[in-house]
């Protein structure tokens, strides 16, 4: 349903005409009288409109729109149900809800942000024919520029952000039959943030100032390997003390308990020795909680919060160089391949589908020699605390 709205005392219809919200000004003061008259024309725009009817130029000659839904008329290479052409905010709508059981709610959400705040104020009134390479390419060049919200963003986000519209696209040239705009566009090189693991030394040392009240939850970061989500959404029946292994089966992200990145993401994780006893103290510790960690008002931890406040503190305490918190699962990959453990095993700890990501952001990390299982890293682990004892 439209409505009718006053701007500088002037009445003005709103009202949705191929699924972009329109707004036209009237010169006419805000009366009862005019809102009547408003009215009836509103209801004769909504009649046309529902009979397929409606000609935006006949009711708004001067209106910007009107020569723009005209010129979409005219072009009628794409129609949805034999009609009228096809609206980037209308298929996006349509498209959105054929494709969202695909994501994770935290991709969802992902998603919808960036339509709502950059593909739909850019392309949404435009028939997603009509979109040109030359568009999309001024589209990202705005990006790198900063023109849109003033902001600086890096080649990473601007490639996330233009995703989606690739597959928009990708999805409306094959149903609809027309050229696909994106052919040729690649995306912006991206550097790989180089990785700043901890050596065991600085891990210790960490360790020995942290609050004893994160100290289990640092220990196990450091020498498990597990993501944020993961171990902000770790629940005690997913700790399995007899076989000593973390269970990996769902993820804390963005104040929610869903599935975790991907499918080599479910796994288990061994516990040495140090995180074994760590997580029976901190049990014993515990009332009943259902998460593993949380804050004193029962809720998973709040990375943000944690970080601020536990974390970079810390590091500034034990003088340890500055990075975040990330590095924790970075340090038990880097750990393991220098106590010679086999990188097939490590890739399962680390939820990896193969290898390769190791070789390729640990490849400085990986030694000749490679065992097979977790017993060359607790060995390794052991020796270290055999030599501070002395």
């Amino acid at each position: 349903m439209g409505s009718i709205n006053v701007r500088s005392n002037k009445l003005q219809l709103d009202f949705r005409y191929k699924g972009v919200r329109c707004r036209e000004m009237t010169t006419l003061a805000d009366t009862p009288a005019n809102r009547k008259r408003v009215a009836a024309v509103l209801k004769r725009i909504e009649a046309e409109i529902h009979l397929n009817q409606f000609v935006y130029s006949r009711h708004f000659p001067n209106s910007k729109r009107a020569k723009m839904f005209d010129a979409y008329a005219t072009q009628t290479s794409i129609h949805m149900n034999g009609s009228k052409p096809i609206i980037m905010a209308e298929f996006i709508e349509q498209w959105l809800i054929e494709r969202k059981a695909e994501w994770r709610p935290s991709q969802l959400r992902t998603i919808e942000d960036i339509l709502k705040l950059y593909l739909l104020p850019r392309f949404g009134e435009h028939p997603i024919q009509s979109i040109t390479k030359a568009e999309i390419l001024k589209f990202r060049a705005d990006l790198v520029e900063g023109k849109i919200f003033a902001k600086t963003l890096s080649s990473s986000r601007i490639n996330q952000i233009l995703s989606p519209l690739r597959v928009i696209l990708n999805d409306a040239s094959e149903r609809f039959e027309f050229s696909n705009p994106w052919k040729s566009i690649k995306p912006l090189s991206v550097n790989r943030k180089p990785v700043h693991p901890f050596t065991l030394e600085e891990v210790f040392k960490f360790l020995k100032f942290v609050r004893p009240d994160f100290h289990c939850y640092f220990l196990v970061r450091f020498f498990t390997g597990m993501r944020t989500g993961e171990i902000d959404g770790l629940q005690w029946e997913n700790v399995d003390f007899n076989r000593r292994q973390i269970l990996i089966r769902q993820s804390w992200v963005r104040n929610r308990l869903g599935p975790v990145k991907t499918k080599t993401s479910l796994r288990e994780i061994d516990m040495n020795p140090l995180v074994y006893e760590s997580l029976v103290k901190h049990r014993k510790q515990t009332n009943g909680q259902d998460f593993v960690f949380q804050t004193s008002g029962g809720k998973p931890m709040n990375n943000k919060n944690m970080s601020y406040r536990v974390w970079y503190p810390t590091l500034e305490i034990a003088k340890i160089p500055k990075r975040n918190p990330y590095q924790t699962r970075h340090t038990a990959a880097t750990l393991w391949l220098a106590s010679g453990e086999s990188p097939e095993w490590i890739a399962r700890q680390m939820g990896h589908a193969n290898t390769n990501m190791l070789f390729t952001v640990y490849s400085r990390y990986v030694p000749n020699l490679t065992r097979k299982d977790g017993s060359a890293f607790e060995a390794f682990l052991n020796q270290k605390l055999d030599g501070d004892k002395q």
